[in-house]
C-alpha cells in the first residue's frame, strides 16, 4: 500500500513538474492615455477629452513543447482586463472589457504584438430619454477588439520588466441594436511586467527541416451562421438573420489556407427596412416588393493557430435586389475546431468600416 501511494505521489509530482517546466506565466500592468479617433463625423460631439485607463493582463508563456508554438515563435496567450474612462461622463461614461489574447514576438522578442477579442460593458448606453446623445453605444454589452504594439523587455530588475508602445481599442455592438456609431481609441501605454516563476525552461527547437512542407487535398466546408441585428433606424426593431455558406479551401502551408465560396443571406431587418423606405421615402424608388435576400461570392484566407484560426473574407453580391451599403462586404473573425472536422465560429460582417452583424456559426470541414 505504501509503495502504491509512493508511486502515485511520484507520478503526480512528475506530471506537475513537467507542466511547470513547459509553461511559465507573468502579469503586466499598464497605464494608458490617448484620443478617440474621429472615424465618423457623427460622433464629433461625443469627444470631450483624452481617454485614459488601465490594462491588466495575465499571460502564459510557451516554450515550444508543442509544434505550433515553435512555428509561431513561442507566443504567449492569456486574458486581459481594460478599464477606460472616455472623458465624457454624462454621455459615454466608462467601459470595462475582458479579452482573450495572443502575444506574438518579433526582432529577438523585443517587439510584441498583442491581439485580443472580447466583450465590453459601458455604464452609459444610448437611451432615447436619458442619454439620446450617445449614438456610439446602442447597448450596454458590446464586442471589443484590442491591438497592442509594444517594445518589451522582461527581467530588467529581478522579475520586473518594462513595456511601452501604442494600442488600439475598438468598441462596437456589431449593429445588434441601433445606434452603433462605435468608437476607436488610439492610445499610448506604459507598463510593468512581473514574472510569476523564478526559473524558465529553455526554448525548444525540434522541428525538422521538412516541417514547412505540407500538403493536403482541397477541403469542402458547409457553415450555418445566425444572430440578430437592426438597421440604422433607431427603434426599427431587432430581427433574426440566417446565412448559409458553402466554400472550398486549400492549405498552401501549415499556417494558411485560401478559400473560395458563396453565401446566401436571409436578413429579416432588410425586409423591414424595404417596407419603411417604400412608405417614408417612396421618392427614392423603393416600392416594397424588392427581395430582402442576397447572394454573394467570396475569396478568403484562414490562418491556423493550433485549434483556433483567424478568418478574413472579401465578398461581392451577385444577387442584390435592394441597395444596402454597397455590393462588397467583409468578414473577419475566429474559428475553433472541435476534432478534425467540426468547428464553431464568431465573425463580424461589415461593409467597409460599417458593421452589419455579429455572426455565430457552426460548420463542418470535409
Amino acid at each position: 500500500m505504501r509503495l502504491f501511494l509512493v508511486c502515485i505521489f511520484c507520478t503526480v509530482f512528475k506530471v506537475s513538474f513537467s507542466q511547470e517546466k513547459e509553461h511559465t506565466s507573468y502579469i503586466d500592468v499598464n497605464y494608458f492615455r490617448g484620443n478617440i479617433a474621429l472615424h465618423n463625423n457623427d460622433i464629433l460631439h461625443l469627444i470631450k477629452g483624452h481617454p485614459e485607463g488601465v490594462i491588466l493582463s495575465w499571460n502564459k508563456k510557451t516554450f515550444g513543447f508543442k509544434d505550433w508554438e515553435q512555428r509561431y515563435n513561442y507566443p504567449d496567450y492569456g486574458a486581459t482586463y481594460v478599464y477606460q474612462n472616455l472623458k465624457n461622463p454624462d454621455v459615454l461614461g466608462t467601459v470595462s472589457s475582458l479579452y482573450g489574447h495572443y502575444n506574438f514576438y518579433f526582432f529577438n522578442r523585443n517587439l510584441m504584438l498583442r491581439i485580443g477579442q472580447g466583450l465590453a460593458y459601458t455604464n452609459r448606453a444610448y437611451d432615447k430619454e436619458e442619454n439620446f446623445r450617445n449614438i456610439a453605444f446602442g447597448t450596454h454589452i458590446m464586442s471589443s477588439t484590442l491591438i497592442m504594439l509594444n517594445y518589451k523587455k522582461e527581467r530588467i530588475f529581478d522579475r520586473f520588466g518594462l513595456q511601452v508602445g501604442f494600442s488600439l481599442i475598438h468598441y462596437s455592438n456589431g449593429n445588434v441594436k441601433a445606434p452603433n456609431a462605435s468608437t476607436n481609441s488610439t492610445i499610448f501605454n506604459l507598463g510593468l511586467t512581473y514574472n510569476l516563476d523564478e526559473d524558465e525552461p529553455e526554448y525548444q527547437s525540434t522541428l525538422t527541416e521538412n516541417d514547412r512542407k505540407f500538403t493536403e487535398p482541397i477541403k469542402y466546408n458547409l457553415a450555418f451562421r445566425a444572430g440578430v441585428n437592426e438597421s440604422d433606424i433607431v427603434g426599427s426593431g431587432q430581427f433574426p438573420f440566417y446565412i448559409v455558406s458553402a466554400y472550398a479551401d486549400k492549405r498552401i502551408n501549415r499556417k494558411s489556407a485560401l478559400q473560395l465560396g458563396t453565401d446566401v443571406f436571409f436578413s429579416r431587418f432588410l425586409k423591414e427596412l424595404i417596407h419603411h423606405k417604400s412608405v417614408a421615402f417612396s421618392e427614392e424608388g423603393t416600392d416594397g416588393t424588392e427581395d430582402y435576400k442576397r447572394v454573394g461570392v467570396f475569396g478568403g484566407h484562414e490562418l491556423f493557430i493550433n485549434r483556433t484560426s483567424v478568418v478574413t473574407q472579401f465578398g461581392y453580391y451577385v444577387y442584390y435586389p435592394f441597395d444596402f451599403e454597397g455590393r462588397t462586404y467583409l468578414r473577419i473573425g475566429v474559428k475553433r475546431y472541435f476534432g478534425d472536422k467540426w468547428f464553431g465560429a464568431l465573425t463580424l460582417k461589415s461593409h467597409g468600416a460599417k458593421a452589419e452583424a455579429v455572426e455565430l456559426g457552426i460548420g463542418v470541414r470535409l
